[in-house]
C-alpha cells in the first residue's frame, strides 16, 4: 500500500502561531461584514503562517508553488472587484484550491487533482500539532508569556477606554472610527466565534500543511494493457472519419447558407443554433474521456508504436477544435438572435476552456507531458480569473442594451437578477426602460449597509451612479415594460 504520509512536522513556532492568531481574529471581526477586500486582508496571515512553517520545516520557495500562491492571491481579487455571487464563489474555490496546491506541491494527475482538497486532511491534525507545541513552549517559558500577555491586555483596556472617550467627545472621530471598526454586538457572539474558529483552523490547516505536506504524488495511475495497433488505432480512425463528415457539412451549411438547411430541416433559425450546440459541447467532454481511456491503452514500445499515437490522437484534437470552433459559432448566432443571459456566457466559457484544453494535450504530445497536469490545473484557474474579471454580469447588459438599440426589443424582467455589475451599462437606457430595469438593483443596494472593506467596487460604482441619476420609477410603465411581447421566453433557463 502506497504511504502518503510524511514525516511529524517540527514543533509549532511562535510566529505561526500569531500569524494563524491574527487570521483568527481578523476573520471573526471582518467576515461577518461581508467579503470584499475581506478575504485579501485575511489571506496575508493565513500565508505568512504557512510561509513560517514551510520555513521551519526547510521548503524552498519552487516556480510552481509560487505560481499558485500568486494566483490564488489574483483570484480572491474578484470579490473585491465584482457583485455577482456566481463568478465570485468559483474564484473562492479556485483560490482555495491553489492554495492548496502551493503548500502541498504536487505535479502528477492524481497530485493535482487530491491535492487541490489536500488542506482540508490538515484541519484536525493542525490543530492536534498547534496544541501540542503551544503546551510544549509554555511548560519551558511560563516566565516569559505571562508579561506579554499583561501588555496586550494593558494595550487594549487603554484602547478601549480612550477611543471610547474621544469618539464621544467628537462626532468626526467617531464617524472615523465607526467607518474603520467593524460593528460587533453581543447578539453576534456566536456567529463571530464560528468564524475566529473558522479562520484559525483553516490557518493551522495552512500552516500544518506547509510544514509537513502530504505526498500525493506518490499515488500512481497505473497505466492499462497495451492493445495491439489495429484494435487500439481502428475504433479512433473510425471515430475521425466521422468527425470529418460531420465538419464537412458545418462546411456545406456554412458556404451554402442556412435557409436551405432550415427548410429542408423544418427547424426555425434558433431551434437550429440552441440544439446544435449542447451536443457539440457534450462532444467535446467526451473526446476528452476518449483521450484519456486511449492513452491508458496505447500501444508503446517501439517507436513506430508513438508515432501512431500521436497521429491518431493529434487528429482527433484538431478536428474536435473545428467542433469547438462550430459550437462557438451556433452560440453566437443564437445570442445574435435571442440575446445574451448568465447561462448563455457561462456554458460559452466552459467550451472555449475546454478548446485550451485540447491545445495543451497537442502541445503535450509534441514536447512530453509532464508539465500537462499542472498546465491544465493552471488553464482552469486563469479561466476563472478572467470570467470573474471581464463582469459576466456587465457583458450580459451591455449586449442586451446594443441589441434594445438595435431592435428595439428587451426584457426588462431579466434585469431584476442580476447583479449591481449590471448598473453601468443598464444606465445607457433611455426612460422609463432604465428605471425599470434598475429597480430591483437599487432595492438590494439599498438594503445593504455594508462598511467600505466589505463593499466590491461595482457595488460602490453602482451607488455613484444611482445617485448621481435616482431613479424615476412608474409602476404602471415597469409592469407595461416587465416583459416585450413575445420575447418574455428567450431568457428561459437556457
Amino acid at each position: 500500500m502506497i504511504d502518503v504520509r510524511p514525516e511529524p512536522p517540527a514543533a509549532i513556532r511562535p510566529a505561526t502561531f500569531l500569524a494563524a492568531l491574527a487570521t483568527a481574529v481578523l476573520s471573526a471581526l471582518l467576515l461577518g461584514e461581508g467579503l470584499g477586500l475581506n478575504l485579501l486582508v485575511l489571506a496575508v496571515p493565513a500565508a505568512l503562517a504557512a510561509y513560517f512553517a514551510g520555513q521551519a520545516a526547510g521548503r524552498r520557495l519552487r516556480p510552481w508553488t509560487l505560481l499558485w500562491a500568486v494566483g490564488g492571491l489574483a483570484l480572491l481579487a474578484v470579490p473585491a472587484l465584482r457583485d455577482a455571487g456566481w463568478p465570485t464563489f468559483l474564484a473562492c474555490v479556485s483560490a482555495l484550491a491553489l492554495g492548496s496546491l502551493a503548500l502541498h506541491g504536487s505535479r502528477t494527475w492524481a497530485g493535482i487533482l487530491v491535492g487541490s482538497l489536500g488542506i482540508f486532511g490538515s484541519v484536525g491534525s493542525g490543530t492536534a500539532w498547534a496544541w501540542r507545541g503551544l503546551r510544549e513552549r509554555a511548560e519551558g517559558s511560563r516566565g516569559r508569556w505571562a508579561p506579554m500577555v499583561r501588555t496586550t491586555l494593558v494595550a487594549v483596556v487603554l484602547l478601549v477606554v480612550f477611543g471610547a472617550l474621544f469618539a464621544s467627545a467628537d462626532a468626526a472621530f467617531a464617524d472615523l472610527l465607526g467607518g474603520l471598526t467593524p460593528d460587533v454586538s453581543v447578539a453576534d457572539g456566536p456567529w463571530r466565534t464560528f468564524l475566529f474558529a473558522l479562520g484559525l483552523l483553516g490557518a493551522l490547516a495552512a500552516a500544518r500543511s506547509a510544514a509537513a505536506p502530504m505526498r500525493w504524488d506518490r499515488l500512481e495511475i497505473r497505466p492499462g494493457r497495451a492493445r495491439g495497433r489495429a484494435e487500439w488505432a481502428l475504433p479512433l480512425i473510425v471515430l475521425n472519419l466521422l468527425f470529418a463528415a460531420f465538419i464537412a457539412v458545418q462546411l456545406a451549411v456554412l458556404f451554402g447558407g442556412y435557409d436551405k438547411v432550415l427548410s429542408e430541416t423544418g427547424l426555425t433559425y434558433a431551434q437550429y443554433a440552441r440544439q446544435g450546440f449542447w451536443q457539440l459541447l457534450w462532444a467535446t467532454l467526451l473526446v476528452l474521456l476518449v483521450i484519456a481511456l486511449a492513452l491508458r491503452w496505447a500501444p508503446r514500445g517501439a517507436a513506430r508504436d508513438r508515432t501512431l499515437v500521436r497521429a491518431v490522437l493529434g487528429t482527433l484534437c484538431v478536428l474536435t477544435l473545428v467542433v469547438v470552433a462550430s459550437a462557438l459559432r451556433r452560440m453566437d448566432l443564437y445570442v445574435d438572435a435571442y440575446g445574451l443571459t448568465r447561462l448563455r456566457i457561462s456554458v460559452a466559457a466552459v467550451e472555449l476552456w475546454l478548446g485550451l484544453v485540447i491545445v495543451l494535450i497537442m502541445a503535450a504530445g509534441a514536447l512530453g507531458a509532464r508539465w500537462l497536469p499542472r498546465a491544465v490545473a493552471a488553464s482552469a484557474a486563469a479561466a476563472v480569473l478572467a470570467f470573474g474579471l471581464v463582469s459576466p454580469d456587465g457583458l450580459v447588459a451591455e449586449q442586451n442594451v446594443e441589441r434594445y438599440r438595435a431592435t428595439g426589443k428587451l426584457d426588462v424582467h431579466y434585469f431584476q437578477d442580476l447583479s449591481a455589475d449590471a448598473v453601468p451599462a443598464l444606465d445607457r437606457l433611455p426612460e422609463p426602460q432604465r428605471s425599470c430595469a434598475l429597480v430591483g438593483i437599487a432595492e438590494r443596494l439599498d438594503r445593504g449597509n455594508e462598511p467600505w472593506y466589505a463593499t466590491s467596487l461595482g457595488v460602490a460604482r453602482a451607488r455613484e451612479i444611482i445617485a448621481e441619476r435616482p431613479l424615476d420609477v412608474d409602476e404602471s410603465e415597469c409592469r407595461r415594460l416587465g416583459t416585450y411581447g413575445d420575447e418574455r421566453g428567450i431568457y428561459d433557463e437556457y
